[in-house]
């Protein structure tokens, strides 16, 4: 039985959560299967995806290339759902759940990869947040100068840090409450929008090549960009919590919404040219003045609640890394080092190359990371042991040699090296997608090779070790 430490009941709203990486007993798993709707619907009926649709048209796309990689791209929140499925019967976070592929001591490296991506999305979320305000500044008819971007910085940092800090349940309440006001600004947008959408803007549109590559833009700011952070949320689902309704309303609160989302953000890259240094400069002519304030206002509230998210989960993938700090404090820390980071994105010259830079970087880690997580849990036959993931000593189920499983690593450092291979973007171009014209294949070519090598690598071992988890979770419970 796991044992853990006392605290109070974590659903209780606005009061610190006190949880971390620490097993939830199942008498504290408040949430149910549509909460996940809630949440994750929160995040994607906002600005950010807005962004997203708007920037992908700058690849050179016809409206209707962009909209198919849309759809496409969005599939992928398929993969959210199912890295979803595994904190409801291990309890804990995903980078603890990490450890039971690669080892105690070596999920750490995997935790710190993660850890570095969420901080990046976090800088990424701060930005747009100081874009915004100085935008609105502007509307004012206040210039905002280097004093005040400083200001607007260290402001916004403060502020995204009050949800994640205050935890879970709380999270889950805000951005359950954005859904509502968010679809009304966006319905307003979308009509104001209609009547100058220009689908024949790009008449040849782009290449294969360099649809594949914004394929790959978009599956990894979709449902790829979230894999990793899935189980920090699910963990107050109970055990029995149905696996088909959590992926359920899981794709229904994220592929839907945001395919609308960026689909609006693509129409209006049809008629207005997106500023890639600062999205927001180019919105004021997108639509009529008087929507400019509450489209602004609604837009940096969504952008605050959508950085809590990866605030959280960077939170406790710190801890996962071994830093012996409470959650709360956690998000502290990163905090700010995030907001530090921003003074550098919101100086730079162009936000879109940026963005596209760290999606196509983040991926090498995330694919084959993914797909040797789900095919370690296909190994154990869909379950884990909770107790062992809690152990840190040299006999734990986990432990491998030396608190790490080789296996996993090198399935990692291949699946990565395949990724980065088939890489076509503007700061490296692999032989893989040299040989093919320039086309990006690196999101496939690392989920195969990093699951395949786990399987051939791993799956004698861990057939093995299924046999002494079984054994363990059969064992009776001792008084």
């Amino acid at each position: 039985m796991v044992t853990t430490e006392q605290a109070p009941p974590s659903g209780q709203l606005f009061k610190v959560e006190q949880r971390g990486i620490d097993y939830i007993p199942e008498a504290e798993r408040w949430a149910r299967p549509r909460d996940m709707f809630g949440l994750w619907a929160g995040t994607s009926v906002q600005f950010e995806y807005f962004v997203y649709g708007a920037v992908l048209m700058t690849f050179g796309f016809t409206f209707y290339q962009g909209l198919a990689i849309i759809l496409i791209g969005n599939v992928s929140y398929l993969l959210l759902g199912i890295c979803s499925l595994q904190a409801p019967d291990a309890g804990t976070t995903a980078f603890m759940i990490t450890r039971a592929s690669f080892g105690t001591q070596g999920s750490r490296l995997l935790a710190l990869f993660n850890w570095l991506t969420q901080v990046g999305f976090e800088i990424e979320g701060l930005t747009l947040i100081v874009l915004a305000a100085v935008a609105l500044s502007a509307k004012s008819g206040f210039h905002a100068g280097t004093p005040a971007k400083v200001v607007f910085i260290l402001a916004a940092a403060a502020i995204q840090g009050v949800l994640p800090f205050l935890g879970h349940a709380t999270v889950v309440k805000v951005l359950r409450a954005l859904i509502i006001p968010s679809l009304v600004i966006y319905a307003v947008l979308a009509g104001l929008t209609a009547h100058r959408v220009r689908v024949d803007h790009v008449h040849h549109g782009a290449s294969w090549q360099v649809f594949m590559a914004g394929l790959a833009f978009s599956i990894t700011l979709s449902g790829l960009g979230w894999v990793q952070s899935g189980n920090d949320f699910s963990r107050y689902l109970p055990a029995s919590s149905s696996k088909k309704a959590v992926v359920g309303w899981i794709f229904l609160g994220t592929a839907v919404p945001q395919v609308l989302i960026m689909t609006l953000g693509a129409a209006v890259a049809t008629y207005v040219t997106i500023d890639g240094g600062n999205p927001f400069a180019s919105f004021p002519g997108a639509f009529a003045g008087w929507f400019l304030w509450p489209f602004l206002i609604v837009a940096l509230l969504q952008l605050f609640a959508i950085n809590s998210l990866d605030l959280y989960s960077s939170g406790v993938t710190l801890q996962a890394l071994g830093l012996p700090v409470k959650r709360w404090m956690a998000v502290l820390i990163d905090t700010f080092i995030a907001g530090g980071v921003t003074f550098y994105a919101v100086f730079s010259s162009s936000f879109a190359t940026l963005l596209a830079d760290f999606a196509a970087s983040v991926v090498a880690w995330i694919a084959p990371w993914m797909a040797i997580f789900l095919m370690d849990w296909a190994l154990r036959g869909w379950r884990y042991a909770p107790d062992e993931l809690q152990r840190t000593d040299r006999g734990g189920l986990y432990w491998y040699r030396g608190g790490v499983n080789w296996a996993a690593i090198i399935s990692q450092a291949l699946g990565t090296t395949a990724s980065i291979l088939a890489f076509s973007q503007n700061f490296f171009t692999g032989p893989i997608a040299s040989a093919t014209g320039g086309a990006d294949f690196s999101v496939y070519t690392g989920i195969f090779v990093g699951g395949l090598s786990y399987l051939i690598l791993a799956g004698p071992a861990i057939r093995r070790q299924r046999v002494e988890q079984d054994q363990l979770l059969a064992a009776p419970v001792a008084a």
